[in-house]
This record gives C-alpha cells, sequence and structure tokens, in this order.
C-alpha cells in the first residue's frame, strides 16, 4: 500500500507529522502538504497562479496551494512512476463536526482523492485544548487509531464514492469509549461577524464563531464525541437529491407542457 498524506494545517503541523510517523509502519507514506495553514478552504483548486512543489529535509512535499491542490498534483502526473492507491488528511487540529464538513479543508482534500479513484479518509482531533497541542505526541491516539481502521479498510465494504470522515476525541487511548458509525450533526447558526477597525480607521470584519451543535434524534458525530466515541461518518460525492426527485418529477409531469420545458 502506497499511502498520500495531505491536510489544511500546513506541512508542518504535528498531526501530520504524528500520522505519518505512524502509518509508515503499515504502509509507503508520501506527503505532499499546502506550505501554511489552509483551513476553510473547502474543496477550493488554484487556478490564477502555477503550483511550485519543494521537498522539504525530512522528504515532505511543501505546496503553495490549497489542501485541494496537493491531493491533485500528487495523483495527477507529479509521482506518476510510484502513485499514491491511498489518501489520508489530517490528523486537523480541531474537530469537522456537522456542517463543518462543508467548509473543511482536511475534508475537501480527501472529497479530492475520492474524485481520481482512490480511498480517502479524513482525520481530525476533537476536543476544547486541540489548538494548543503543539507536539506530535499530542496526536498520537489519533494516530494510532486511524492506522487501526486502515488495516481494516477492506471489511468495510464502502461504497466507490463516499469517503470516511473520522472525529477523534482528545482522550487517553484507555479513556476512549470504542468506534461508532454515526451521521453528521447540524449546528445552529453561528455567531455574528465581527466589526472592527484598522490602523487607517478602514472598517474589517472577521468571520464569527461556528454555531452550537442542534438538538438531533440520530446518532450524530456531535454525540458520539460528546461520550468519548470515535465518529465514523460516510460521506458521498454524489450531491443530489435523491429524496427530493421523486416530488419535483411530479411537477415536472403536470407543468413541463406548459412551461415549455419538454
Amino acid at each position: 500500500m502506497h499511502i498520500l498524506l495531505s491536510n489544511d494545517d500546513g506541512v508542518l503541523a504535528p498531526g501530520l507529522v504524528a500520522l505519518a510517523k505512524a502509518l509508515s509502519t503499515i504502509a509507503k507514506v508520501t506527503v505532499m502538504a499546502p506550505e501554511s495553514e489552509r483551513s476553510g478552504y473547502s474543496s477550493a483548486l488554484t487556478l490564477d497562479r502555477p503550483l511550485r512543489p519543494i521537498q522539504l529535509d525530512n522528504g515532505f512535499w511543501s505546496v503553495n496551494g490549497t489542501p485541494a491542490d496537493c491531493v491533485y498534483l500528487a495523483l495527477n502526473g507529479f509521482f506518476a512512476e510510484d502513485e499514491p492507491d491511498f489518501v489520508v488528511t489530517g490528523i486537523n487540529s480541531g474537530a469537522n463536526l456537522g456542517d463543518d464538513v462543508i467548509y473543511s479543508g482536511t475534508v475537501g482534500a480527501a472529497l479530492e482523492g475520492r474524485f481520481l479513484g482512490k480511498p480517502a479518509l479524513a482525520v481530525s482531533l476533537a476536543g476544547a485544548k486541540v489548538k494548543h497541542h503543539t507536539s506530535p505526541e499530542a496526536y498520537q491516539v489519533a494516530a494510532e487509531l486511524v492506522k487501526q481502521l486502515i488495516e481494516h479498510w477492506s471489511e468495510l465494504a464502502l461504497p466507490e464514492h463516499n469517503i470516511i470522515n473520522m472525529n477523534v476525541p482528545d482522550l487517553a487511548l484507555a479513556d476512549i469509549q470504542g468506534f461508532r458509525l454515526t451521521s453528521l450533526g447540524k449546528r445552529k447558526r453561528g455567531l455574528s461577524v465581527q466589526k472592527g477597525y484598522d490602523p487607517r480607521g478602514r472598517a474589517v470584519y472577521w468571520i464569527g464563531l461556528m454555531g452550537e451543535p442542534a438538538p438531533s434524534t440520530q446518532a450524530t458525530d456531535f454525540d458520539a464525541i460528546a461520550q468519548g466515541f470515535v465518529s465514523l461518518t460516510p460521506l458521498q460525492t454524489d450531491l443530489t437529491s435523491h429524496e427530493a426527485l421523486p416530488p419535483l418529477q411530479d411537477w415536472f409531469h403536470v407543468h413541463a407542457k406548459t412551461h415549455h420545458l419538454e
């Protein structure tokens, strides 16, 4: 197995280093990641300038682009002589739960891998203090759990156009309750933008914090993390709303001729 690692926290992020160390014991590992933090870039690709990959002393490849750029580059010829066959992104410094996946560069990079025909896993560490973790050791538990999951990946029988979004609670291994299959939760509306002023008196705005989890009757990723479980949520690249097709089809049959839609 040849695993491609990327992230949105940057090529020197401790979560990426921990993941590379853990997975190198079961597979060949190649790392290609953004030169600096690119959180919130989702599946964005850079189209207005060229990408310049640079190999660092530790063997990692640093790219002046987005997380999805890195995966796209790696799987579209850059490593043509030995192309990776599995994509893992993370370990993200902070959760990617519920609506977070829409914005997440970690998830976006994994989706890019799936678009390009590779099995893909996005991994995040969830907890109140995660952003303060500065050493790979703080991500060691999550990295070990990722390794365990990959070793059993073939047993998941995941549909072709799906990835797994994995969130690991920031706990000691002995305190983790196990794995739980979940659906995406929902967040309440986020906080308003924060207005400020630059040194010249011009107005600037900061995006407000994400909303709190909304109540749900389903087994969501938010619930799993709150109860000390690792959350595994399958996500699909097909964005079609299949449940909306039947009622829309009924409308179409009634109104198509009237509105010349046929």
